[in-house]
């Protein structure tokens, strides 16, 4: 299990994560969703140790991940980082094998060497294992980021939109790769996503933030409530239930529509907090309708 515990994070006078405490069980996805600023990649960070916190407790299985060693921890909990610059040129292979340093320290032996073939099989990169990662497309380098990191073969993995500039065919095929990850080989899976239906299909739970907080967590039955979403993103997201999954269908209304296209309820109960002006001010709550108005 990863317990976040009151965990801030400062810049400044700037709060970017703002006293979240969480409780993410082991196996199966877990989403982080939100808009843009909402903390959500600096949140990833933090548990992953990649970014200090200024105050909190963040643990995974009791380990407190800033007191530590290393060695241990990168053989218990590894990250994909949304941005990923290679200063040299590798083969996918080579760049497969990085996920065995926590275990080999660079000097793979045979089972490190089973791992790396079984990680390449894993992500259909078997074929290209010889190509330089400068030679895939966006889809076959994400896949080989991905295949470094279960080839680190730890029990929590983390990943800072691994969706990012995929296109539609890759989105699907990552998430995929994901959902069998989980399943298979029983890892636990903590991701930073924008595309809320892909977070609602593919994970067991949710976590939406805004401003610094968790707003909301559950299962994809619970945060994919259009009330929910409106206090999240500011606008009416009218949700759906297609083959039994539920998505919202959030194209059409950039805006919240006007107070008339609204259910009544949605003109009484929903209350979002519209971020304040200029910095000091308190977000301000006003009902849907109003903010349509």
């Amino acid at each position: 299990m990863i317990t976040v515990e009151s965990v801030a994070k400062r810049y400044g006078d700037s709060v970017v994560v703002d006293d979240v405490s969480l409780e993410i069980p082991a196996g199966g996805i877990t989403s982080i969703i939100g808009p843009n600023g909402a903390g959500k990649s600096t949140l990833l960070s933090i548990v992953s140790r990649l970014e200090p916190m200024s105050a909190g407790v963040v643990t995974v299985d009791g380990m407190d991940v800033s007191t530590t060693k290393s060695p241990i921890l990168a053989k218990r909990l590894a990250i994909l980082r949304q941005e990923n610059h290679l200063t040299v040129r590798l083969s996918v292979r080579d760049l497969v094998a990085f996920g065995r340093f926590p275990h080999s320290q660079g000097r793979l032996t045979k089972d490190d060497v089973e791992f790396v073939d079984k990680a390449l099989d894993y992500m259909g990169l078997t074929e290209l294992q010889d190509r330089y990662i400068d030679e895939l497309s966006g889809g076959q380098r994400q896949r080989a980021y991905v295949a470094m990191v279960i080839c680190q073969d730890t029990d929590y993995v983390l990943l800072d939109e691994p969706l990012n500039n995929l296109d539609m065919k890759h989105s699907v095929n990552m998430m995929q790769h994901l959902r069998r990850i989980a399943t298979e080989l029983g890892k636990t899976i903590l991701f930073v996503v924008h595309d809320i239906n892909f977070a609602s299909v593919y994970s067991d739970r949710m976590i939406a933030m805004r401003d610094g907080r968790v707003i909301v967590q559950g299962t994809p039955e619970e945060v994919m409530d259009s009330r929910k979403l409106a206090a999240i993103y500011d606008m009416y997201i009218p949700i759906h239930e297609i083959e039994g999954e539920r998505l919202g269908i959030y194209y059409w209304s950039p805006a919240l529509p006007t107070a008339a296209k609204l259910p009544a309820d949605y003109r009484t109960e929903v209350q979002v907090h519209v971020s304040p002006d200029h910095p000091g001010e308190e977000a301000v709550p006003k009902t849907v309708a109003e903010l349509s108005e």
